[in-house]
């Protein structure tokens, strides 16, 4: 499949790789230092992840080290937090009781240089696995992931600096495995519990059958769901922590969301849910566009809508329009 993807996608992966390695030179560090920095990943790696990335090395002229800076562009690439935001709803919150579901990726304004390598990739394995379809940059670990059982997976930042210095598997990595081997939610919630993280996170999932918030702790994890409504952004809501004092506006999203949900209750489909997360923060929402904190303009830098049941996506990257797109005509099922 990386040999696919490679050769599909290779003048945007050699761009977007020459615009990685540029941009980290110009900050003072080598070709063979920005190497150093994925190398000691890589054995965090499953091997199936590792052999997309060294079909796409072998496809484009890439070294198998090279393949993965464009794994890890956006992280290395980023050099202040992100944040993200989820909501859900179903039964008497949408028109006729599916599940929708939407996500937006929070970051700084810096990353703009990948908007215009962001892809839908889908993968149909031969050997019995489930499809699986990213939404990210080009070659890069995607954060956001569905599956041709309608399965739906993503992550936010806890808004906790808490980690773990013993070895842990690369937590994309493991969405991507948990996509291609889970087929309902009792099984994806059963291989979330098993993930154990090198730092704190929240795993926002979803299918036909509903949705959940997963709040991940370095020792112990929680689920959380909703009587047809669930929400996240970057703190615990389980009260059953103690301790945490959330950062504000990460409260105020969640806070906006929920009363936006609440407002809409019994006409949400995709559309509205879209309309939803077109508000902006400033006016009651949860989105930013080129929004000033400290200082630091960021934006809600891709935004998803999915409904699990007939597997439609609606993305958008900002300052760009929604598309749709029908992801059950693209699985090989």
């Amino acid at each position: 499949m990386g040999r696919q993807y490679g050769g599909l996608m290779k003048d945007e992966l050699l761009a977007e790789y020459a615009m990685i390695t540029d941009e980290l030179q110009t900050r003072g560090y080598t070709i063979e230092e920005i190497r150093s920095m994925v190398v000691d990943n890589e054995k965090f790696l499953p091997e199936r992840v590792r052999e997309i990335s060294r079909g796409i090395a072998e496809v484009t002229g890439l070294t198998e080290d090279d393949g993965y800076i464009l794994y890890y562009g956006p992280i290395l690439y980023l050099t202040t937090p992100y944040g993200c935001s989820y909501l859900a709803a179903w039964d008497d919150y949408t028109v006729n009781g599916s599940v929708v579901i939407s996500r937006n990726w929070d970051t700084s304004d810096e990353i703009e240089p990948f908007n215009q390598y962001y892809v839908l990739a889908v993968y149909n394995p031969t050997d019995g696995s489930n499809g699986v379809a990213t939404f990210s940059p080009a070659g890069a670990a995607p954060e956001t992931l569905m599956n041709s059982k309608g399965l739906y997976i993503s992550d936010d930042a806890s808004g906790l600096a808490l980690t773990n210095p013993e070895n842990h598997q690369e937590l994309l990595a493991a969405f991507f495995g948990l996509m291609l081997d889970y087929s309902d939610l009792d099984g994806l919630d059963a291989g979330i519990r098993a993930l154990r993280p090198s730092g704190t996170v929240i795993i926002d999932a979803a299918g036909p059958a509903g949705a959940y918030v997963y709040e991940v702790g370095l020792v112990e994890t929680k689920q959380r769901t909703g009587d047809g409504v669930i929400a996240a952004a970057n703190h615990f809501i389980d009260p059953s922590w103690t301790g945490i004092i959330p950062e504000g506006n990460s409260v105020i999203r969640y806070n906006n969301l929920l009363r936006q949900a609440e407002e809409a209750k019994g006409s949400i489909n995709a559309e509205n849910m879209a309309d939803i997360r077109d508000v902006q923060y400033e006016n009651g929402g949860a989105t930013f566009t080129h929004t000033v904190f400290d200082g630091i303009p960021c934006s809600s830098d891709h935004q998803i809508v999915f409904v699990p049941e007939n597997k439609t996506l609606w993305f958008k990257v900002v300052d760009m329009t929604w598309q749709k797109i029908g992801l059950a005509p693209l699985f090989a099922e």
